[in-house]
């Protein structure tokens, strides 16, 4: 161990500072995630199931890990917030442990802090250097010099992106509950994962800050479309939730994230 336990709303937030240290990520718990942070060499970390999903896509990472003989664990989406570490921390229970963390003593139904004073105590080693892994970015056909972006994560959206509509992998949760970040630019439409909805509808929390900006808004099933796939989104999502403007604008629950873009590019 280099340094006491980190807890991060986003796995986005670790840095070099993450090496030999245990850290509680408010991330999904797919692969991009668990691989993120191998990449800044974590001991182990603890992430969000994201209600699971398709394919088990919320906990596809626990696997990834385990092959690098990583401790891996999520918490339940209906126990703690996705996108808020310090309620995972405070009301998080583990929903699904990885055979590393298994042996440590970690089982589903632990809270999540206890969890975490297992790793802790473990003084486990860094994290072996891993490849790279990089999230894709894909354009789709457009209207009237409006662009379409497809994006595994929210994290690639940025600053030329504004007035175009971006289609994403990531929740659809606030981090730390801050409305700032809801998206990083001001685009005109942005589409997420529901992650589950989750407690506190914690899932879906960005769509009314982006309302608060003028951005139309929506999420899709995560039982739709695999978290942390911006393709997906597009290709399999079905909208659970739109914020008024994204309604205004011929948005609804039940349609497709295809015609869900149509919709926002028709009112461009």
């Amino acid at each position: 161990m280099d340094g006491a336990a980190l807890v991060l709303d986003s796995v986005t937030y670790l840095s070099s500072a993450a090496r030999g240290r245990v850290a509680c990520c408010a991330s999904h718990g797919g692969t991009y995630a668990a691989w993120y942070a191998a990449r800044h060499g974590v001991a182990a970390v603890v992430l969000h199931d994201a209600g699971v999903g398709r394919a088990q896509a919320g906990i596809g990472g626990l696997d990834w890990l385990a092959e690098r003989g990583l401790p891996g664990a999520t918490v339940g989406f209906r126990s703690a917030r996705i996108g808020d570490g310090a309620d995972m921390m405070a009301r998080g229970v583990l929903s699904f442990v990885n055979a590393p963390a298994a042996a440590l003593g970690l089982v589903p139904g632990m809270g999540c802090a206890a969890a975490m004073a297992l790793l802790d105590a473990a003084r486990l080693p860094a994290a072996s250097p891993v490849g790279e892994m990089g999230e894709a970015r894909h354009e789709l056909p457009g209207r009237a010099g409006v662009r379409v972006f497809a994006l595994d994560s929210n994290g690639l959206v940025g600053a030329g992106d504004a007035g175009h509509i971006v289609v994403t992998g990531s929740h659809g949760g606030l981090l730390g509950g801050r409305p700032e970040t809801a998206v990083k630019a001001a685009v005109r439409a942005a589409l997420y994962n529901d992650a589950g909805i989750g407690i506190d509808a914690a899932g879906i929390s960005r769509l009314p800050a982006l309302q608060a900006r003028g951005i139309a808004g929506a999420t899709v099933g995560a039982d739709t479309a695999l978290i942390g796939d911006g393709m997906s989104t597009w290709r399999d999502g079905i909208i659970s939730a739109v914020n008024p403007l994204a309604a205004a604008r011929g948005g609804r629950v039940g349609q497709s994230a295809r015609d869900f873009v149509a919709a926002m590019l028709e009112h461009a």
